[in-house]
């Protein structure tokens, strides 16, 4: 770190050159970040975001320029690794506590030299530490990231990946930092845990530089913008959506870039119109126009995207898409289990119908039966209860969580769609484009060319796999779409792409995310799944996050009353 003798207490990169390999990332550019800022870093992928995560946490540095960070900060950031450790959920959060586990080593060797001062100073600064509500702070973590109270001292090995991830997430807040570095920290979350951490991220009182690709979240948390673009750090003041108009209005000054851009600009405006025109007075419909409102403002920005997508027509329309009668869902029993084991049901009673052109997010605190109730209308669950009765001609396409695990990652693009084909072949589907230079053309349009489509899935960024995904999804033409947390590793170009195309889209929508900016811009109408129910919800996203905070507040209050008791 050359150039700031005086080492001044803020973030400063003056001339900063930065490569990766041969590329230039960050060319002669300069920019400062202010204590206490919360800073959102954008640009599209590929741009140098977490490049510059890089030479922030000195992991990287720098080529040419001079870069500077406060020597005394003291730096939070989520390891990526993924913890394998028979450690307890919350041993293994409170460990992240490096000032409290360095005080407890203290007064461990404090008592091992007798030495009576030395032991007297040593327990006052573990108290100082926070020795004495370590195991309830971060036990409001753990729950705030979606944990039950029942697992709390379960094994860190118990839990999947993903939770494996969240427990990093807490381990990374519940160390005390000046600076606190998150790179896509929504993206192991759903809609409940995503509200706690916004709101936890608000209280930080330090420097956060942070990126994501969810809208909304940018939105609530910073009041600074980066904008990676050509090279260079452009810094705005205000959030994502304040980026995004200033962005705009540029780009209008910039006439022969709107010239190509008017095509585009008019189709967005066509189907804004005509869905701003179709919204019903309901809470949820008002939320959508305003979505749709937004979009209108900032259509230069979504025209000059370099990905655009549509799904084609379906080509029957059942009506009702199919319905539910008295129908409960769950899990059969393990493999393994005694002769005799009932199924685990999770949600019972449900009466619910599907009709054509309907668009339904469906919402549900975390564990209550979301995905299960996806899983089952998509036939990977049987129900364990009563009649699902599907319409004649239900063509569902499904896109599951862990969609980008079903991909091969040996196989490449090209030969996903031929197995595709040849399965619509089998299937008497023999009416959808099947020959290989049809299968090219149609991963072009998904950015698959050239030598991408002979490239191995396995070597694919997350996001080029669900483009992947995304692209397979719309080959099949299906007249249902069900979605389960399709945002995961979409950046927010191809998130805008997914919102514009599941609005043109004139089959049905069931979506599951925690993206609110794609709920509010799809839905207008929403399914709570929740206390073994399935009912509607009437409000809209913003009642929605009440509740959840609400529902959280109540689980944070059994704990603390079952800890007292225990």
């Amino acid at each position: 770190m050359l150039g700031f003798p005086e080492s001044p207490a803020m973030i400063i990169l003056k001339n900063v050159t930065l490569r990766r390999g041969t590329k230039t990332l960050l060319d002669k550019t300069s920019v400062t970040i202010n204590p206490g800022e919360k800073v959102g870093l954008v640009g599209r992928n590929g741009a140098g975001k977490s490049t510059l995560f890089g030479l922030l946490n000195g992991t990287l540095h720098e080529d040419g320029g001079d870069y500077s960070i406060p020597s005394q900060w003291r730096m939070g950031q989520v390891a990526q690794d993924m913890p394998e450790t028979a450690q307890s959920a919350t041993d293994f959060v409170i460990d992240g506590d490096t000032p409290l586990l360095a005080a407890r080593n203290e007064v461990f060797e404090a008592e091992a030299s007798d030495d009576g001062m030395r032991m007297a100073e040593a327990y006052m600064a573990l108290h100082d530490a926070g020795e004495h509500d370590a195991e309830a702070r971060a036990q409001a973590l753990i729950l705030g990231l979606g944990f039950k109270v029942s697992e709390l001292h379960n094994p860190v090995d118990s839990f999947s990946g993903g939770w494996r991830m969240r427990l990093q997430l807490a381990r990374a807040l519940m160390c005390p930092s000046d600076i606190l570095l998150l790179d896509e920290p929504t993206n192991h979350l759903d809609l409940d845990a995503l509200v706690w951490l916004e709101a936890w991220l608000k209280r930080y009182p330090g420097t956060l530089v942070m990126i994501s690709h969810d809208r909304e979240f940018l939105d609530a948390i910073t009041q600074v913008t980066l904008h990676i673009d050509n090279t260079k750090l452009v810094r705005y003041g205000g959030n994502y959506s304040k980026f995004e108009d200033m962005r705009a209005e540029q780009m209008l000054l910039q006439q022969a870039t709107m010239a190509k851009q008017a095509e585009k600009i008019a189709h967005l405006q066509s189907f804004i119109n005509r869905f701003k025109a179709k919204a019903s007075k309901a809470k949820q419909a008002q939320s959508r126009v305003k979505a749709l409102d937004r979009m209108e403002k900032i259509a230069p920005v979504l025209a000059d995207a370099e990905f655009s997508f549509e799904f084609a027509e379906p080509q029957n329309l059942p009506n009702p898409m199919l319905s539910m009668v008295d129908t409960a869902i769950g899990y059969p029993p393990p493999d393994d289990a005694p002769a005799g084991t009932p199924p685990t049901v999770i949600v019972r009673g449900i009466n619910r119908s599907v009709m054509a052109g309907q668009r339904i997010g469906i919402l549900g605190a975390n564990g209550q039966g979301k995905s299960t109730l996806v899983k089952t209308i998509a036939r990977d669950l049987q129900a364990i209860s009563g009649e699902v009765t599907e319409g004649k001609g239900l063509n569902i396409g499904y896109f599951a969580q862990q969609e980008l695990d079903v991909l091969r990652p040996q196989d490449t693009p090209l030969e996903h769609m031929v197995r595709l084909a040849k399965e619509a072949i089998a299937n008497g589907r023999s009416n959808v484009p099947g020959r290989e230079q049809e299968l090219r053309n149609f991963l072009g349009t998904f950015n698959f060319g050239g030598e991408m489509v002979k490239q191995a899935v396995g070597t694919m960024s997350g996001g080029e796999k669900a483009r992947l995904v995304l692209c397979m999804l719309v080959w099949q033409r299906p007249n249902l779409l069900l979605l389960d947390e399709p945002t995961n590793h979409l950046d927010l170009n191809t998130r805008e792409a997914l919102a514009v195309a599941l609005n043109e889209f004139e089959g049905t929508v069931m979506l599951v995310s925690h993206d609110r900016a794609l709920l509010r811009s799809v839905c207008d109408e929403f399914w709570l799944v929740s206390k073994g129910g399935v009912a509607p919800f009437d409000g809209d996203l913003e009642d929605y996050q009440r509740y959840l905070l609400d529902e959280a507040k109540r689980v944070r209050e059994e704990a603390a009353a079952q800890a007292r008791l225990g």
